[in-house]
């Protein structure tokens, strides 16, 4: 089963961490999640879930997991001002492995510069950031590009992103 990098900290929106990793756990992925510090627990946004960080950011190298999951809410605004994990991302998509990213968390691959003539979705509010990037809008619930990259735009969309997370790494 797959390996599932998750770059998260603070403020991340609560179920969209939540969720996704309960679906892709119960298909019998490994989910770890990555900050800037190991042990440390990070808090959603709504207050409801605490997350212990598995791994430093220094610590780990993109060959060491199978896929990446991207949480919204303004943990990958936070995430994206540091380089480290704007290459740790940047590395997935080169590399044409899977990556997962709801709501805010296309921002990450936004400062990456990996979206130039790519299909994506996510929030509202980033759908500008997304064009300027070069990438292709879609207003729906889910879109898979390349087979490689799925997107969704917020948590109501969870139902259909889950399945495509899980759909894909099936494969």
């Amino acid at each position: 089963m797959a390996k599932v990098a998750t770059l998260i900290t603070n403020m991340f929106e609560d179920v969209e961490f939540t969720s996704p990793a309960k679906a892709l756990k119960d298909v019998g992925h490994e989910v770890f999640t990555i900050e800037k510090e190991a042990g440390k627990e990070v808090t959603g946004k709504q207050g409801k879930t605490n997350v212990k960080i598995d791994y430093s950011i220094d610590e780990v190298k993109p060959e060491d997991f199978d896929a990446l999951f991207i949480p919204g809410g303004f943990s990958p605004d936070i995430l994206r001002a540091d380089d480290r994990f704007v290459q740790f991302a940047k590395a997935f998509m080169d590399a044409k492995k899977p990556v997962f990213a709801i709501c805010h968390g296309p921002q990450l691959l936004i400062t990456a510069k990996t979206l130039e003539g790519r299909d994506t979705t996510g929030y509202k509010s980033i759908q500008v950031d997304l064009e300027n990037a070069g990438a292709i809008f879609h207003d729906e619930e889910v879109f898979v590009c390349q087979n490689q990259l799925v997107t969704s735009r917020t948590p109501d969309d969870l139902p259909a992103f889950n399945r495509e997370i899980v759909k894909l790494l099936a494969k």
